[in-house]
Formats: C-alpha cells, structure tokens, sequence
C-alpha cells in the first residue's frame, strides 16, 4: 500500500479523493505518514462535524485533540509576501547568547557566591549541563522543523495537540509580556545611573524618569524612560530583522568584549588563598546556587524562533541552540573564578558585587564599563525577547488561535507589523504604569514548562506509530502509555523537588526516582524509536527523561505564588479557547496554507 506525503493537513480534514503519486522518501516521512493513518483511531473528527450534532463537551474535547503533523518541507510550495531568510550561523549564535546574557551575569555570579562561596562556579557547570539537555532537543526539533515558525508552541501542536500547544504558548507569553517590562525598567533604571556618571546630571534627574515614582499607595508607578526604550526597539524590530539583527550583534559583541576585559582585568587581582574553602557550606548550597543560576541561562530557545529567518535552519539552528549556549557556560564560569578570586567570598555585596569588588581594588575604570555591559546585555535581553513574541503571535495567527491580524506580514519589511507592535505596546503599558519587579516571584514558569513539554515532544515524534497504534493495557494504546509515563516521571521530578525543598525524609526522593526510572524503562523498551533527518539529539529517551525530570524538580523550587499563577492561567486559556480557539483553528495542511504565510529563499538542503 502506497503512503500519503506527510502534510499539514490533519488526516481528518483531508479530502478522501486527492492521491499524489507515488514517490521514494526518507524513512521518517514514511513514519510521519503512517502516523496520520495508523493514529487516526485516537485522533477526533474535525470541528465541524462534531459541533453540528452534538454537545459544547464533546466537540470542544474533538477540537482540543487535534494534531498537526508538519513535515520539514511544508512550506516549498509557499508564495506570496512573507519572512526573508537572512540571519546566517553567526547571527543566530549572538541571538543566543543576546537573549541570555544581560545585566545578571555581572550581579547573579556575586549575589550566589554569597552562599555557595566559590562553588558558585561548579553550580554555572551544573546549572549549564542541564540546560544542554533541553538545548539538546530545541535542536533536534529546530532541525526538524527548520522551514515553519512557533517554537515550542509548534512542536508541541505537532507531538501533543491543539489545546496544550496553546496551553504552552500562554504560560510562555505571560513570561515574556512581564520579563520584557521588568526588563525595560531595568534598562531604564541603568541608564540613568550611566547618566549620572555625569557630574552635572547627579542628582537631578527626577525619579519618575527612570527609576520610578509610585502614586495611589504604590498601586501605580510611573516610569517615563521604559516605554520610550520599549517604542525605539520595537521600531527596530518592525523596520527589519536585517536592521534589527544587526543592532543586536553589535550590542552582544560590545558585551562579550566587555566581560572579557573585566575578566582580563580581574585575572591579575586573584588571590587564590580566596578559594579555599572552595565549597564552605556544603554540597547542598552548590546544588541550590544551580537551581537558582539555571535561569540565567535562559534565552538559547529564541533561536528557535527564528526557524523561517535563517539562512540554512537546518545546518545552523542546532549550531546557534548549542553554540550560544556553550558561549554563556564559558563566560558565567570566568566571571565565577574572577570574582571569588579578587574578594572573600563573605565580603561580596548584595546589589553590585563585581562593580564592588574592582572598586575595592581601585580598578573604578572597570565599574564604568561594567554599567555599559549591563546597559548593552539588558538592550539585547529586550530586543531578542521582544523579536521572539512576535514571531509567536505570528504562528498562532496562522492557526487560526489568535485573529488573523496576528498573521500579517508587511509586504516590503518582511516582519510581523501588526504582532510587533502589539507586544511593543502591552510591554510600554506594564513598564510605564506599573512596578512589574514585583512579579518576578511569579515568572519562569513558563520557562520550565515550555522545556518539560519540548523535551516530551521529542520522545513522542520519534516514537514509530505502527507499533504505537496497537493495544497495550486493556483500552489503551501504546501511544497513550507512553504519554502516561512521560506524565509520571514529571511528577516525580516535582515531588523529589518537593521533598528537596522542603526537606523532607530522604525516603520520598528515593521513591520518586525509583517510579521514574520505572517508567523510564518501560519508555526505553516498550516503544520503538525512529531517528530523524538533521540534528538527531543523542541518548533518546533517556536524555529528553532527565531533562523532563530535572525541569520539574526546579519547578518546585518555585515560589508557591508561582504555582497558582499556572493553575489560573491555565483555566483562563482553557476558557479562551473554548470561546474562541476552538471554532477558528485552521489545522491547515500545505496546500491550504495561510494567506500570509511565504518563505523567501528556502535552502535546498531543508528535505
């Protein structure tokens, strides 16, 4: 029997009658193909006709489970006006490392060292192993999927289904709309201090600029300077991603040669007598220093955004996911050796520990350039964050689960117009009115989640669906027990970050990783695994397992405020796409493809 080419098209939207011929493809295709057909028998009807005859329940449940199998080619066919591909290796390296590297690298390494001691280094080589796991599988996905845009929000559509991609896309745009006004207060708050090296300036400029000024009993605070940051790069991002591109790899390079200098300049200021005791508190501290600098980190998976923006996404995605994040590992642990080395560890500040340290040894030259690294790192943090919402909102546009404005793009700038002034916009508003530092306790859940789910997702895509499609434990299908398990070891890794956190009998630690390695088992040698074109992530499933298990543990370690604000958002989505999502989704295949949607100079190696 002869395979349908994969298309985006689910299989139950398709139209019976139309039968390409026949031709050779890579096993992979195949596999995605039989995927359609042989996982029909736990894949709902279309919308349309469930929602004619039977209830709301029903034909939400129908509309939610929908898949989106996408192949990597998808999108050859495409034409129109639409992204241009124009970001080569190079610049998507200096996206990463623009997206994760600001202000903190010259604040976080201190503010650890404080408890950790100079084992706040080995806590960045922890912290920056398990983000190679998850870096590991936006690889293998970004390869996968080099032609079409959404990030995680798309591989999850393509792994899991309809409802949870949006789930996922909400957690992660909360995450960005405050990270990105919290960020521009910062960047503002930091500008007026590098204006205040000014002698004339010092002291007289209003804290309602830049700083902030509270009115209504702190209910408001107003800052002037954010929103006008805010409106300057979104005007960057809108006229072009050349233009905006290029802005950002001078900035990430004005930074890199920075901490460069600062650490050249720090090296000959070591004592190494300031190293010993290298781990003063123990083991445990270096472990909770990880989980706490693990963040700092994040920023690599916006390379992933940018899927239909390079050049050869297929060759350089994985490069510019792991490059970028090796990038960041070698300077946060430079930074680390530097600064412990230069002053006792117990001696650190709060607030500006690598400016103290070198101002304490007389070096006040360095503090200088250390305020315009960390002006040039939050520029670039905001810029990369803001480019990456956008592009979001432009895939989510074309589904069909946000209105079709989303999806526009402008014929001559090549860029999400209408996407990007949304996000500028929402940004400027939090920024200006509003004192969002006071959220931060509720952000990077969105963070966890996205790398939990995509670590999941290149499980579930590798999985071989002629065996997946049979009967496992009574009703359910292999595929279904595999999905279980993958549930059960999440819930292992935040009840052992539960019992870590808040110290309770080793016993429930031990249980909890007894159960995962259990259901790691029955994932490696209950389910056969295919391996795909491209970048292939090494170790599947055991490193998509860990990476999944170690992301909840941190998890846990969020503040409990956190949690709620998971739990309620996930309810108000649920809620919006019952009312909305669910009737506009456009599950739409390559030969049904969004008006808007175009790919300009696709390279022949994509498959």
């Amino acid at each position: 029997m002869t395979q349908e080419p994969t298309s985006l098209l689910p299989v139950w939207a398709r139209a019976p009658t139309r039968r390409p011929k026949t031709t050779r493809r890579h096993p992979l295709h195949l596999h995605e193909a039989a995927m359609e057909e042989e996982g029909a028998d736990h894949r709902p009807p279309s919308f349309s006709s469930a929602g004619g005859g039977r209830g709301f329940l029903s034909g939400l449940c129908a509309a939610a489970l929908r898949r989106k199998p996408i192949s990597a080619h998808a999108a050859h066919a495409a034409s129109g006006e639409g992204l241009v591909r124009q970001l080569g290796v190079f610049e998507l390296v200096l996206l990463g490392i623009g997206a994760s590297i600001g202000a903190g690298i010259f604040v976080v390494t201190g503010t650890v060292a404080r408890d950790a001691g100079p084992g706040v280094t080995i806590s960045f080589v922890l912290a920056g192993a398990a983000c190679v796991l998850n870096a590991l599988c936006y690889a293998e996905l970004a390869s996968r999927f080099p032609a079409v845009v959404g990030g995680a929000y798309l591989y999850t559509y393509a792994a899991f289904n309809e409802l949870t991609a949006f789930l996922v896309f909400t957690q992660l745009m909360l995450d960005y709309h405050i990270g990105a006004a919290s960020i521009a207060r910062s960047l503002a708050s930091y500008f007026v201090q590098f204006l205040e090296l000014i002698p004339f300036l010092k002291g007289h400029i209003p804290t309602w600029i830049g700083h902030g000024e509270e009115f209504f009993g702190g209910v408001v605070s107003v800052n002037i300077l954010a929103p006008i940051l805010l409106i300057i790069l979104t005007t960057i991002l809108c006229y072009g991603v050349k233009e905006s591109s290029a802005v950002n790899t001078f900035m990430t390079t004005l930074k890199i040669v920075i901490v460069i200098v600062v650490v050249f300049a720090g090296v000959f200021e070591v004592d190494v007598s300031n190293w010993s005791p290298f781990m003063p508190n123990g083991f445990k501290s270096v472990v909770t220093g990880a989980t706490v600098v693990f963040f700092a980190y994040v920023g690599f998976d916006a390379v992933a955004n940018s899927a239909e923006e390079a050049k050869k996404p297929q060759r350089d995605l994985p490069i510019g996911i792991l490059g970028s994040l090796l990038a960041c590992v070698l300077l946060y642990v430079a930074v680390c050796l530097v600064i412990t080395g230069m002053v006792p560890y117990t001696l650190l500040g709060e607030d500006a520990p690598l400016a103290e340290a070198f101002a304490a040894k007389g070096l006040k030259f360095v503090t200088v350039l250390i305020s315009i690294g960390a002006v040039a790192g939050l520029t670039t943090t905001l810029l990369v964050g803001l480019y990456v919402q956008s592009r979001l909102y432009l895939g989510l546009g074309r589904d069909g689960l946000l209105p079709s404005i989303f999806a526009k793009v402008h014929p001559t700038r090549h860029t999400p117009l209408h996407s990007q002034i949304w996000v500028g916009c929402v940004a400027a508003v939090l920024a200006g009115l509003f004192n969002v530092h006071e959220l931060s306790h509720i952000l990077s859940v969105g963070t966890l989640t996205g790398y939990s789910v995509v670590s999941a997702c290149v499980i579930t895509l590798r999985w071989n669906d002629k065996t997946t499609s049979r009967r496992s434990l009574g009703n359910m299908s292999i595929w279904q027990e595999g999905v279980l398990c993958l549930v059960i070891i999440a819930l292992c890794g935040f009840i052992a970050g539960l019992s870590y956190r808040f110290s309770y009998a080793t016993a429930f630690m031990i249980i909890a990783l007894l159960i995962a390695v259990a259901a790691g088992f029955a994932l490696q040698f209950r389910q056969v695994y295919v391996d795909p074109p491209g970048f292939s992530c090494p170790g599947v499933p055991i490193v998509p397992m860990v990476s999944v298990f170690f992301n909840m543990l941190l998890f846990a370690q969020l503040h409990e405020e956190a949690w709620y604000r998971f739990v309620i958002l996930s309810l108000l989505a649920v809620g919006v796409y019952a009312g909305y999502g669910q009737y506009h989704a456009i599950p739409s295949g390559s030969d049904h493809l969004h008006p808007a949607v175009a790919y300009h100079g696709i390279p022949s190696e994509a498959p």
